[in-house]
Order: C-alpha cells, then sequence, then structure tokens
C-alpha cells in the first residue's frame, strides 16, 4: 500500500484499495514481461495511471480499470479479477478499453474517421477515450524504445488518429504535446530551431506580462477580484504551422503567447460570467482592443465544454497581445476536458456531459460540419506532403515518395516482384502499374513471369530504388540486343567483304543520330535498323571523319575536388550587450552559421563568443545548462566578407548525370564548391554526397539548396 499511496497520493482510503487491489492484478499477470528499454512492462500501466489521476484528474476507478486492462491484454478470455468485484463502472471501463485494444490500424486500413467512430462506440463512458489517449500519450514519451518502423507507425497513428481526437474532446493539454512530440520526430531541425527560439525569447515574454498588468493591479483590486496570470505559449507545432501557413518567420507570428487571467470565484455561472465581463471592460479600457478578434466562448460555450474569452489589444509600444480571461473552474475543463468531471457515484446521467459526448459522435460522423474557434492552433495537423504511408495486406507499414505509384510499391517490396510486376489492387480494387497511392491505402501487387520492364515506366515512377532497378534491367535487354546486332552485322560485313572503322563507325551514328554504340547494335539487333543501309553508307563512301565524336563520348567532367578553405571572417557580428565588446567571435563548427540565419552568442571561456545557429542540435543543451552564458547577436548591416562556409549532405539516385547536375547547380549562383566526397550505397542504389560551400548569406545558401533538391535523381537535402 506504501508504494501505491507513493504513487497516487491524492485519492482516500477507499481510492487507494481499489488501485491497490488492481495493481497486484496487473504486477501478476505481467510478471516477466519487458519492454523495448528492457524495464518490466508494469512500467507501461503506471505511467498512464499517473497521467489519468495526475494530469487528467480522472478518479479512482479509472486508474484501477487501466491496471486491469493491461492485466487482461496477457490473459484474454480468463477471469483475472479472481471474483472480486470492482464495481460496475470499472468493469465497463475495462470492457470499453479491451474492445478498443482489438482494433488494429490495419484491420480498418488506417481510415482515421472510421477508427475514431470505432473507438467512441466502445466508449459508452467518455473516460474509455481519454484513457485511450492517455495510453497513447505515454507511448508517444516513450518513443525512443521502440524500434524504427514501430515508430513510424506510432507516429503515423497518432498524427492521423489521436491528435484529432484530442482537439475534438477538448483535451488540449494532451492534444498540444503530441503534435509537439510528432513535431519533433517529424521535423527534427525545425522543431530545434522553434524551440530554442522560444527559450531564448522567454525573459521578453515575462517583461511584457509585469508591464501589461501594472496599470491594471489596482483597478481589479478595487473590485475584490482575485485572479492568477499565466503566460500561454503556443506550442512548437503550432508556431510552425503559422509560418508554414501564413509564410512569415517565427518574429512574424504575433500570438506566439497569450496572457490568462485565471480568475478564482465560486463556480457559479452567472458570478462567473460577471466577472470575466468586468475584467474584460477593465482590460478594453485601458488598452485599445481589436474587436475583429473578439471570440466569446462564455455565453455559447464550445460543444466540447470550452468556456473562454479571447480578446487582441495593442499595448503603448504598438505591441499586439492576445487575452484569455477565465475562472478556474473553466480553466481546469479547457486544459483537462469534460471528462475529468465525469460522476462516478452513481450518477448515470448528467446534462453538460452527456450533451458533449453527443456533440462528439455527431463531429464523427459529419466531419464536415464541424465549426471549431481559433484556440491554439486550431487547424487540424496534416500528413507530411513529401511522403506517403501505405500497407501491404498483412498490414506491414511502407513509406514511400509521395505521388508513388503501385510499381514504385512493388520495387519497395522487392525488385524481382517489381519487374514482373502487371498491376495491383488497392484497398481490394484492380489498378494499373501507374495508378498513385494515397496514406492509408492496402496495396497487393498482381504479377506475371512473362512481364517485361518498359521505357514508359520511367515515366511514372518516382522512387529511386524503382528508378534504379528499371534502368538496370532495360540496359540489361538493352545490352543482350546489342551483343545480337554486333554478331549479326559483323557477320554481314564479312560477307559482304567490308569494314568498319572507328571513324566511320562515329559518322554513321552521327547521321542515324545514337548516342552510343551499345543503342546503335541493340537497334540493329531489334531490326529497327536495317543493316543494308549500312552498306549503302558505306558504298556510297558518303561518310567524314568526325574528328569531335569520339572526344565528346570520351570526355567525362573530373570530379576533383578543391582544396578546403579557412572559416568565415569573425568581424560580421555585432554584440547588443555592452560588457562583452571586447570578446573575439567566432562561427561554432558544429553548425557553421551563414549570414542571415538565426543566431545567437554562446560566451566560452577561451574562445570568446561562439556564434551558433538557432537549429543547432547543441542549442537546447547550451541554454539550459548556461542560460547566464547566452548572448544576444545581430549581424551587421553587411558582411565585411563573402565567404562563409557550410556542409550539405545529398542523397541521390545512382545515375551519373546527378555529379554534373549537382556542379552546374552550384556554379550557377554565388556560391563555390570547396569539397566535394561522394560514396555508394550499393544497397539503396544510391549516391551519398557530402558536400563543402562558399556563401556568401543564407539567401543564396537557400536558393541553392531548392534548385538542388527540384533537380531529377535527388532524393533528400539535408544541411549539416
Amino acid at each position: 500500500m506504501d508504494r501505491i499511496a507513493e504513487l497516487f497520493p491524492n485519492f482516500d482510503e477507499r481510492g487507494l484499495h481499489i488501485i491497490k487491489e488492481a495493481y497486484d492484478i496487473a504486477a501478476e499477470s505481467l510478471a516477466g514481461q519487458t519492454r523495448g528499454n528492457g524495464k518490466p512492462f508494469i512500467e507501461h500501466p503506471v505511467n498512464v495511471a499517473k497521467i489519468a489521476a495526475d494530469e487528467i484528474g480522472l478518479p479512482a476507478e479509472c486508474v484501477a480499470a487501466v491496471f486491469l486492462h493491461e492485466a487482461q491484454r496477457f490473459n484474454a478470455g480468463k477471469d483475472i479479477t479472481s471474483g472480486r468485484d470492482f464495481g460496475k463502472d470499472v468493469h465497463t471501463l475495462v470492457d470499453g478499453l479491451n474492445k478498443i485494444a482489438t482494433i488494429k490500424p490495419k484491420d480498418t486500413r488506417l481510415e482515421a474517421e472510421n477508427y475514431k467512430k470505432l473507438i467512441v462506440s466502445y466508449s459508452r463512458d467518455p473516460r474509455v477515450t481519454v484513457l485511450k489517449l492517455a495510453d497513447r500519450l505515454e507511448v508517444m514519451r516513450s518513443l525512443d524504445i521502440f524500434p524504427k518502423t514501430s515508430r513510424e507507425r506510432k507516429v503515423l497513428e497518432t498524427l492521423m488518429l489521436y491528435i484529432p481526437l484530442a482537439h475534438q474532446l477538448g483535451l488540449y493539454n494532451m492534444k498540444s504535446e503530441l503534435e509537439d512530440i510528432y513535431f519533433k520526430f517529424a521535423e527534427p531541425e525545425q522543431y530545434r530551431a522553434i524551440t530554442n527560439k522560444l527559450k531564448s525569447t522567454e525573459k521578453d515574454r515575462q517583461q511584457l506580462m509585469t508591464q501589461f498588468i501594472e496599470p491594471l493591479k489596482s483597478k481589479l483590486s478595487d473590485e475584490g477580484i482575485k485572479y492568477k496570470l499565466k503566460i500561454r505559449t503556443k506550442t512548437a507545432y503550432s508556431i510552425w504551422r503559422k509560418m508554414q501557413k501564413q509564410k512569415v518567420p517565427f518574429e512574424g507570428v504575433y500570438d506566439v503567447f497569450a496572457i490568462r487571467f485565471i480568475i478564482d470565484c465560486e463556480p457559479d455561472r452567472e458570478k462567473e460570467h460577471a466577472l470575466c465581463w468586468k475584467v474584460f471592460s477593465h482590460v478594453t479600457e485601458e488598452y485599445e482592443s481589436d474587436t475583429n478578434r473578439l471570440r466569446d466562448w462564455i455565453s455559447n460555450p464550445k460543444p466540447n465544454g470550452y468556456e473562454s474569452l479571447h480578446i487582441t489589444v495593442k499595448n503603448k509600444e504598438n505591441v499586439y497581445l492576445e487575452v484569455q480571461i477565465r475562472t478556474k473552474r473553466m480553466d481546469e475543463i479547457a486544459e483537462n476536458g469534460l471528462a475529468s468531471h465525469w460522476s462516478y457515484k452513481g450518477i448515470k446521467h448528467e446534462a453538460t456531459l452527456d450533451k458533449w459526448l453527443v456533440s462528439v459522435r455527431h463531429i464523427l460522423e459529419h466531419p464536415e460540419s464541424e465549426k471549431t474557434g481559433d484556440y491554439y492552433e486550431d487547424d487540424l495537423p496534416e500528413p507530411p506532403s513529401k511522403e506517403i504511408f501505405v500497407f501491404t495486406p498483412s498490414g506491414e507499414l511502407r513509406k514511400l515518395a509521395a505521388g508513388a505509384t503501385v510499381l514504385d510499391f512493388a520495387f519497395d517490396i522487392h525488385s524481382n516482384l517489381g519487374i514482373r510486376c502487371t498491376g495491383g489492387k488497392v484497398n481490394g480494387k484492380a489498378v494499373p502499374i501507374k495508378e498513385k497511392l494515397q496514406t492509408g491505402d492496402v496495396v497487393e501487387i498482381m504479377s506475371s513471369k512473362n512481364q517485361k520492364p518498359s521505357k514508359d515506366w520511367l515515366n511514372f515512377v518516382v522512387t529511386s530504388k524503382a528508378r534504379t532497378k528499371i534502368k538496370q534491367k532495360l540496359n540489361e535487354a538493352e545490352f543482350q540486343k546489342a551483343a545480337e546486332g554486333k554478331e549479326l552485322l559483323e557477320r554481314r560485313l564479312k560477307n559482304w567483304k567490308l569494314e568498319l572503322n572507328d571513324e566511320e563507325m562515329a559518322a554513321l551514328m552521327k547521321k542515324m543520330q545514337f548516342k552510343n554504340v551499345n543503342a546503335f547494335y541493340a537497334a540493329i539487333g531489334e531490326g529497327a535498323v536495317d543493316i543494308a543501309a549500312v552498306k549503302d553508307f558505306l558504298d556510297r563512301k558518303e561518310d567524314k571523319p568526325a574528328e569531335d565524336a569520339e572526344k565528346q563520348q570520351e570526355q567525362q567532367p573530373g570530379r576533383t575536388s578543391p582544396k578546403k578553405i579557412s572559416g568565415a571572417s569573425d568581424d560580421i557580428m555585432v554584440i547588443d550587450a555592452r560588457n562583452v565588446k571586447s570578446l573575439d567571435y567566432k562561427m561554432a563548427k558544429c553548425c557553421n552559421p551563414v549570414y542571415g540565419d538565426d543566431v545567437f552568442g554562446f560566451v566560452t571561456i577561451k574562445d570568446g563568443i561562439k556564434i551558433h545557429r538557432m537549429s543547432c542540435a547543441n542549442a537546447a543543451r547550451l541554454m539550459s545548462q548556461y542560460p547566464y552564458r547566452i548572448q544576444k547577436v545581430r549581424w551587421s548591416e553587411s558582411p565585411s566578407t563573402s565567404s562563409f562556409q557550410v556542409a550539405l549532405k545529398i542523397i541521390a539516385a545512382h545515375e551519373e548525370s546527378v555529379i554534373n547536375d549537382i556542379f552546374d547547380t552550384v556554379n550557377s549562383f554565388k556560391a563555390s564548391i570547396r569539397n566535394f566526397n561522394v560514396s555508394d550505397n550499393d544497397r539503396n542504389g544510391t549516391y551519398v554526397i557530402q558536400i563543402k560551400l562558399s556563401v556568401p548569406n543564407n539567401l543564396e545558401l537557400d536558393k541553392v539548396i531548392s534548385q538542388i533538391r527540384v533537380k531529377k535523381n535527388i532524393i533528400k537535402v539535408n544541411r549539416l
């Protein structure tokens, strides 16, 4: 009992007794089971139960249901309670959780709306759905312990299913954390840049709040209004979505944070509304408000129970601030959802909750009719635009590039299957090989031993593996035909007692418009070129020496590696703080800042100030461990050098033209190559290219990167 009391200190003796009995059953049932990190599996239900109890505020019955559900999963069909009666509510919760556990995304083909409908249909008590979301939150917090394939599946499920469900249920705290974890894994560099910017501007936000409340303190005190002031900062994911949607930098998102009034008063709706509007009147008297952005969810609460007043005001410095006004009761519901208030003392129906659950079910059945406000980021997440996720008939998850076809999928499964692919079935419907796939599709490949690849296939496949294997197979076929054609031509020339020297061959190929000898011989082997035309060419002696043909064919661009250059000049920075002007500045080698990047300074012991990019992998650690050494910096109006060194990593299809394309692209901008290294990845049929450039600023660098990305056969470009 001591361990249970320590884990769940907020429950009374009766609640602790129920939890203890359920925990003992789970501990016995899960004995010997471990997680991916090697720790006992009981760690998972304990963590889920703590989320339910401490972060959401669900009662002891819900905590007990978590343990009993996990115990039942490993003992299907057995009576794990040994005759002990936990009460009807607990059994209902466990039954709902067990039913949801039988639903696998591959069983429902990851059709998000149907999956959510199933979850809610199994949840007569809405706390079942909330417990399922708590379970998913614990899994996402522990994502590092799962293997890569499983991790990708869980991230996709969270994006498509659980984040929208948390949004629709009003579980905004949970939704925001799930979004940020998804964002951290999906866009790690963007995530680091935004979170580090939030850390670096935290003091500024605190100062704005202090200045904001100062002229209001006496007025609110005279009214006898007791309140707590809190800063609510947008999540990194929400900020990123706004940056993408509005096409603005971080500084262009003016509602990065909101100042929230949490009024302390009795849970009486009439009194609560009156106090909220009083605070509203004092704020709008002191500050100019934007009436177009007034959101009154007190008079008309959202269907999920959310109540609050939102206004946007402008201070004396013309800085726009979002202000939220609500009571303590409203804040608790806004953070944790209505389900945390579900009655568990024998009361089966509560009007507000019934209305909420009916509303949720209606939204799930008619998603197009949902009308949302703009609390946090109301635009629901969208799948990544550069990739899709599809399934094999057995439920295996496969990740492909956006625009991938049935043929791409076949090659992703196995090269031989791709070569023999004749079509497929997508979600049970027969489709041709060029059919484009969508996230969530279940794909079955149809094949034939007589199938052969065609050049036309290269016009619609998008994955590098498919393109490489198709070209290899086409080349094999061409070489075979070329051997047959060469043998045939040599035999005929011998019969005609004629010779075809190199100069004559070059002239003949030029006349017939063949790029190489193999293609010429293959055309003879296929019958596309009449051998008699060769004889006529030789007989008439119309050929002329093609002096440059051989040279043009043999010339290949060199792959020499220019010498490295030294680091960028150190005199281009302006330090805002006066007490460090005498220090030297150096660009951090871990992230290679370029003029125009978002940067910060870190005061070192020996090397002066090191300048880091905001998205540097080391930034979060430096800001957390050494906040007193973080220095605000800005670039000077113009750099004193046009030479900043930066490294790129490029993954490209195994095509010779790729190297030339990269050289040509770089040389078309104000950039120069300082080092170039190419290695082969035979397993994936790709080049791994590491390139060091010298560029004048980040705008020029962005141009280079964006143009390389759109080149044919380029798979991925990352800045190191």
